[in-house]
Formats: structure tokens, sequence, C-alpha cells
């Protein structure tokens, strides 16, 4: 179980091994109220995550990978082409049909 009243060193610490992780969001889910508060007051803190932010991307910019999205867009343009052509295929006119009664 965390601390639920971490100081700013190790809440710095904390924030520095989410962002090395990827994990931002679950590390600011884990903020208490007072953590929270404590993080906003605090200038050193943002400085400090100037700094952690500088040496991340330093030691760790040249194996970042960023995603492919060339297979997301193929399947993107594939959904397309298909809704037109379905589009195309629907060419019926639509009459208007009127309920007759056969008064006879």
């Amino acid at each position: 179980m965390q601390n639920e009243n971490r100081e700013i060193q190790e809440l710095l610490a904390d924030y520095a091994v989410a962002l090395r992780d990827g994990a931002l969001p679950v590390f600011l889910k884990s903020l208490t109220r007072v953590e929270a508060q404590r993080i906003s007051e605090s200038e050193d803190f943002w400085e400090a995550t100037e700094m952690v932010r500088l040496m991340n991307s330093a030691g760790f910019g040249d194996s970042m990978v960023t995603p492919d999205v060339g297979l997301f867009i193929s399947r993107v343009d594939a959904a397309i082409a298909t809704r037109l052509k379905k589009g195309r295929a629907s060419t019926r006119v639509r009459s208007r049909k009127r309920n007759r009664v056969n008064l006879q």
C-alpha cells in the first residue's frame, strides 16, 4: 500500500517512474487531495519535472518508437470505400405508395 501523504521528493520520484513507464494517468489518479494541493503550490516540483522530462527525452529519445498508423489508415480507407459502394448499390427509387382502399 502506498504512502498517502508523500513528500515532494517522493512525488517527484513517482512522477519520474510514471513518465518512464508511460503511466502518467495512473500517477495522477494515485494522488490524494493533499498531495495534489502540495504539487500545485510547489514551484520546485514543476522545475524538477521539467528536468525529469529533459533527462527522460535525452536518455530514451533514441529508443522511442512512434506507432505505425499505416494499418489503421488503410482500414479506415477500406471502411470508407465499403460505405461508398453500399451507398451506390442502393439506387432504388423510393416511390410513394398510398394505401388505397377498394370501395367496390
